[in-house]
């Protein structure tokens, strides 16, 4: 596995781990109101200092394990795993964000706007980690 295989898993891994505390997070702040969680500027802070820093980690851990691959260059086959990875995300955010808008049309729920739009993000950048993934197995 290449390093920058490895690392479309560590991110990919740190990014589903992110979500999921972001959203546990906000339905916990909702069980009480009657209505979704307005957006926390603390809590948006708090999920990016830890991907951040879960990130460099995972990318420490993965330089230690094989120093060799650490400072690789990206080839001609990474930077089209990349591409096509991207669009895929790009595509993803996309459909996410049209729903999210379009959700905001039916119910003007401005909470819910905002929590779907920064999910479609995080989505998009799960699903251009499992695509990288996916390619690099596939042999692209």
């Amino acid at each position: 596995m290449s390093f920058h295989e490895k690392s479309a898993w560590v991110m990919g891994l740190i990014m589903i781990a992110g979500m999921v505390f972001y959203f546990r997070t906000v339905a916990a702040m909702s069980e009480g109101l009657e209505q979704l969680a307005p957006p926390v500027l603390p809590l948006v802070i708090v999920y990016i200092v830890v991907i951040v820093i879960l990130s460099v980690l995972g990318h420490i851990l993965i330089a230690i394990s094989k120093p060799s691959e650490a400072d690789d260059m990206m080839d001609e086959r990474d930077k089209l795993v990349a591409a096509r990875a991207g669009n895929i995300a790009g595509l993803v955010l996309g459909v996410g964000l049209i729903s999210a808008l379009g959700g905001y049309l039916f119910n003007y729920d401005g909470n819910q706007l905002f929590h779907a739009a920064f999910g479609a993000l995080m989505v998009s950048q799960i699903a251009e980690y499992a695509a990288r993934i996916v390619y690099y197995r596939a042999g692209v």
